[in-house]
């Protein structure tokens, strides 16, 4: 039999996304260098965009410490990540930057920004986390990101790439399905969720979440995480994976930093959606009306 033409392997090949596990310090020479060294290996096997998890700049010790290794976007950190996209002809997926913004001198507040660049270098969209984790687990965990950062005032539009169109959040939103519906709505093919869970609510609530969002909103879902000790008092739950839009985890990170490798299939995806028509049949004449049907409260 004939070989087929270069153009039809080329048709049926099926994008590489690379998804990364890692372990952030306070220590950013070392988080960069761990970093770099997975979009290399990651750009070897041939992926077309690498995400790279929430912190994956650094994970301080306490807010003070935070603070003051922020940056800014036009600073030298994010200078290494373009050269970096340059050099291996990626896009990369940063999934959350401790950002200095326009604001900084009066505010003293950073940003938890989730950048995209470009295989040229350059920032294609920034996205800044609108929901903030203030949790209290007694006795498990304390967290209060309110306390430091600045709540982002806008969704992003998904964004165009090599390997389908992509919908910016970051970590807690997650837990907020309302964000990723509207990303949905506006044309998303792949949600992100990139991460630092802690182990308690990892445990409980990552992948059904996770699997969540792919199942309603029929988009495959991306989420790097960090994981294991990142200081004296800070461990994260790891299991960064990747969810097809049926809802099945195709891809997931063993223990400790590393890459897990999935296809993103959109003919696939279309068919999901053309099977089950949930966006069709949505009902917003509906939702948000329970109060205005005059029923009385339950006992």
């Amino acid at each position: 039999p004939r070989r087929p033409s270069p153009r039809a392997m080329a048709a049926t090949l099926k994008p590489l996304v690379a998804v990364a596990q890692v372990t952030s310090t306070p220590d950013k020479e070392q988080n960069f260098a761990a970093c770099a060294g997975l979009v290399r290996a990651a750009a070897e096997r041939g992926a077309s965009l690498v995400f790279l998890p929430e912190a994956f700049d650094f994970i301080g010790r306490d807010a003070a410490q935070t603070l003051s290794m922020a940056e800014p976007l036009d600073g030298d950190l994010m200078g290494r990540y373009a050269r970096l996209a340059r050099d291996c002809g990626v896009w990369l997926s940063l999934g959350g930057f401790h950002e200095r913004g326009q604001d900084w001198a009066t505010t003293q507040r950073i940003y938890n920004c989730h950048v995209v660049l470009g295989h040229d270098g350059r920032l294609v969209a920034t996205y800044r986390k609108a929901h903030l984790c203030d949790v209290e687990l007694q006795g498990r965990v304390s967290m209060r990101e309110s306390s430091f950062t600045n709540p982002g005032t806008e969704l992003v539009a998904p964004v165009s790439t090599p390997v389908g169109k992509l919908g910016l959040s970051v970590c807690y939103d997650l837990r907020f399905p309302e964000l990723s519906l509207a990303l949905r709505r506006a044309g998303a093919e792949i949600l992100t969720f990139p991460s630092a869970f802690t182990v308690p609510t990892g445990s409980a609530h990552w992948e059904v979440l996770l699997r969540a969002r792919a199942i309603e909103t029929q988009c495959y879902v991306v989420a790097a995480a960090q994981t294991g000790q990142n200081h004296e008092r800070r461990v994260s739950y790891g299991h960064a994976l990747v969810v097809d839009p049926w809802g099945a985890v195709v891809a997931q990170c063993h223990e400790g930093p590393g890459l897990c490798y999935a296809e993103i299939d959109l003919p696939y995806l279309h068919r999901v959606r053309q099977e089950i028509p949930v966006f069709g049949h949505r009902r917003p004449d509906l939702y948000g009306t329970v109060e205005a049907t005059g029923l009385a409260p339950a006992p």
